[in-house]
Parts: structure tokens; sequence; C-alpha cells
């Protein structure tokens, strides 16, 4: 099938959205009965923008093994790049795509504009590295990321001694004035709308003159694992982040030691794809799953079976069964909201209804993805409310229709979840899944015709 190149305009669920741009849509593969398949991923994308940036601040180079190359990586490498770090492709050691060789610089230097795209992670992890290095460097980004939650990183840094202009914004477009130092210390932030502005400032701490002593002051922190993540990290590398108390993290000033880093497969990016064994009544493998994780991913293992699925492990084969029917649910996501797209598709076509909640952050990702979830599946016939924090999803027969992406990449593969149980579902831009993972189209395909051969 045809993957539309169509980049589709910034889709309002409660507005006007005729445009004149034609939109080419994809029709979501309908399994014919019950799929059995085996599924191999490429890398965490939460892990390889991690790793590229402690490499790019450490004290040698380091070689990234089976990254993950898709839009949101290509951004950061860029990003890095633009700041004098030298990255270069070495022959892959895995399937997806070539290994990366980072080269720290003896000196940042800035002079440049970086371009985010609708990477959370480039947004808020590279404006500290920004700060370490000569010069102005403007950071922007697509027009739909514009609105996403900045103000947080912007005060924070603010606060550390680097110079940004914003023009008061609080948002995208600004520019960090790097000196070449960060004097550090200590600070106090909000980080309910996001984990990634924790992770941004944890990333960079050994390199202030000070450190780093941080605590959350928000009423809530979402994506905790996402924390513990960049902590591992981190001590992978030899810097050691002390946490004294819940939401309070300590890093003194340091360096960050050369590794070489094999990278996981991107278990998030599993999601749709073990969702598609429990609503087939399938079976599905994911090969490569890691025995121990930081990955949130990995809670889709406790996740599933409560929609009356079965997990078992194999040496690195995780696989997910599914059962008679789909099972309506109750949960509290809170610390997995990434998965909470996939989790909302599958409850839209349990035979019971499911609240899902502890998700309100979610509504600052690449869109208000609890409105999206609810226009989409009510486009399709169902009943979804949402909540404050969550929704709720009564079973309702569901038609085919138009699938509206949002240019959010876990939009697009909820409905592909949707449209392997109802014939007629057309995904707007499917293409925004190269955000994450460029080949899921053709993984997806492939799962679908082999999975009922």
């Amino acid at each position: 099938m045809l993957i539309s190149k169509y980049s589709a305009p910034e889709f309002d669920p409660y507005g006007d959205n005729t445009h004149d741009e034609p939109t080419t849509l994809w029709p979501a593969p309908v399994a014919s009965g019950a799929l059995t398949a085996s599924v191999s991923l490429p890398g965490s994308k939460s892990l390889t923008a991690r790793e590229l940036v402690l490499a790019a601040l450490a004290d040698g180079p380091s070689l990234l093994r089976a990254p993950l190359h898709s839009r949101d990586t290509t951004n950061m490498v860029a990003a890095l790049r633009s700041l004098g770090v030298g990255i270069e492709e070495k022959p892959g050691s895995g399937e997806f795509g070539a290994d990366l060789l980072v080269t720290p610089p003896e000196e940042l230097f800035g002079s440049t504009t970086i371009d985010c795209g609708q990477a959370g992670t480039v947004m808020r992890f590279v404006p500290p590295v920004a700060g370490l290095a000569l010069g102005p460097t403007m950071f922007d980004a697509d027009d739909s990321a514009r609105g996403r939650p900045m103000r947080s990183i912007i005060s924070s840094l603010r606060d550390l001694g680097v110079d940004i202009n914003d023009d008061g914004r609080g948002s995208l477009p600004f520019t960090v004035h790097g000196t070449g130092r960060v004097a550090g210390g200590a600070i106090s932030i909000d980080a309910s709308s996001s984990s990634q502005f924790v992770s941004a400032l944890l990333l960079s701490a050994p390199r202030f003159e000070n450190g780093l002593d941080l605590t959350h002051s928000g009423e809530r922190l979402p994506s905790l694992p996402h924390i513990e993540m960049t902590i591992a990290s981190l001590a992978a590398r030899g810097v050691v982040v002390e946490s004294p108390e819940v939401g309070h993290w300590i890093v003194a000033p340091g360096s960050i030691r050369a590794v070489d880093v094999d990278i996981e497969p991107d278990l998030s990016n599993a999601a749709p794809f073990l969702a598609a064994a429990v609503v087939t009544g399938g079976s599905i493998t994911i090969s490569g799953w890691p025995a121990a994780t930081t990955q949130v991913g990995d809670d889709l293992a406790d996740l599933l079976p409560l929609f009356g699925a079965t997990v078992t492990r194999d040496g690195d084969r995780l696989t997910v069964t599914g059962g008679d029917s789909v099972r309506g649910i109750t949960v509290d996501l809170s610390t997995g909201g990434e998965l909470a797209p996939a989790i909302v598709a599958i409850a839209a076509l349990a035979d019971g209804p499911s609240e899902i909640t502890g998700i309100g952050h979610i509504r600052h990702h690449e869109t208000d993805r609890l409105a999206a979830l609810a226009a989409e599946i009510n486009g399709l016939g169902g009943a979804v409310t949402e909540l404050p924090d969550g929704l709720r999803i009564e079973p309702k027969p569901l038609h085919g229709s138009v699938w509206r992406s949002y240019e959010d990449h876990r939009m697009a593969t909820a409905g592909a979840i949707i449209g392997l149980a109802v014939p007629g579902v057309e995904i707007e831009n499917v293409a925004t899944t190269a955000k994450t993972l460029p080949q899921f189209t053709e993984l997806w395909q492939r799962m679908v015709e082999e999975g009922t051969a």
C-alpha cells in the first residue's frame, strides 16, 4: 500500500476542520481472523535520545548499537551535530540501520538554529546542552509543536544562570545564549505536564559547575519510569543521582564516562502489535524483549491481561495471546501515559465499559490526546466521555470512517488497531508514524497478511 507524504494541518476536534488541501488516506488493514505472527522492532526512541545526549557530553567517543532511526532521532542527531558533536554512521549491528559513533567536541559551540520538529526530547533535552555551548542557539519546531509546554525548562535554565530570550512566551521559538558554562545549583520546578523537564536537567547536570539539586514542586509527577530510565542511563556512565525523597534529585558535578551502549527495542512501539493479539484473539510475539528494563512499555505485560489476554515469556521473546472476548477495564495509567492510545483503542472494542485515568498530562503531547481519542472513536460511532484526567469508554458497535492522526504517531497507530476489527477505517496522514517507527505500515501489513496465512 502507498504511504502518503502529505502532512495534514492541525485538526481541532471541536472546530471547523475544512481545508483546501487534498488528503491521502491509508485504508487500515482488516484482520480476517485471529492473527499469529512474530515481530521485530527497532530501537527505543527514549533510550536513543538519552544516550545521544549523554554521549555528546561524555569524556570520549561512544558507540550506540542498534539505535532508532526515525524523524525524532534524526532531529536529535542534527541538533547535536549543529553544536559541534561528531556523529558518524557505522555498519549496523541490527536489522534497522546503522550504529552511531558519537564523538564529543573539545568545546560545544552555538551560533546555530535547531529544528525540533515534533520531538519533545529535542526541544527539552538539548537547551541545557546549548547552555554549555558558546554562542546563541535558536530553537524552533513544527507549527503543531510550538504550543507544547516549555515554560518549566525555560524558567529552570534561567534559575541555573542561563540567558534565554523567549519574548515572555514561555514557549517555542526561543534562543539560548550560551556562554560555555552553566552555574547549576539548587532549583525547584513544576514538572506536572511532562517528566521530560526533569530528565532534561539531569542529563546535563554533571557538566554544570555546581551540579544540580532539583526539587519537583507540582502536585503530581507523570511518567516516573522515564525519569528512572534517565537515572539508569547516567549510572551506566558513572554518574550517581541521589534521590533522598520522591521528587528530589541531587547530581554532583563531574565527568560523564564514554561507554558503548546496546539500545533495547522500543517496547512502547510494541503496544499496537501486542494489542492486535488482544482484539483479534490471536497470538503476537515480540522478539528481543529485555529481561529487565526501565521502559514503560514493559507494563504491557501486566496491562494486557486485564483485557483477558495471557502473556508468556521464552528467553527474549514475549508473546501475548488474546482471549475469547475483550473485557472492559478500570486502570490508572499515570506511570505509562504513552501507552494510553493503544489501551484506549482496545477498550473501544471491549464488550464492557472501561475507565482509564491518570493520563491528564497526555493533553500536552503532540496533540490533546484525550480530546483526539474521544473525537475519533465517537466519529466511528463510539461512546467516549472525557474525564478531567482520563476517558470513560462505553461499548458500542463501531463503523468505518476517516480516522484523523492530528500529526500524532500514536493516534495513527491507535486507528490501525481499531481498523483490524472495523472495516472501512481510513487513517489520515499515517506517515506521521515515521516520528518513532518509520517501518510501521510495512510491519503492520506484513503482520496482517502473514498472521492470517
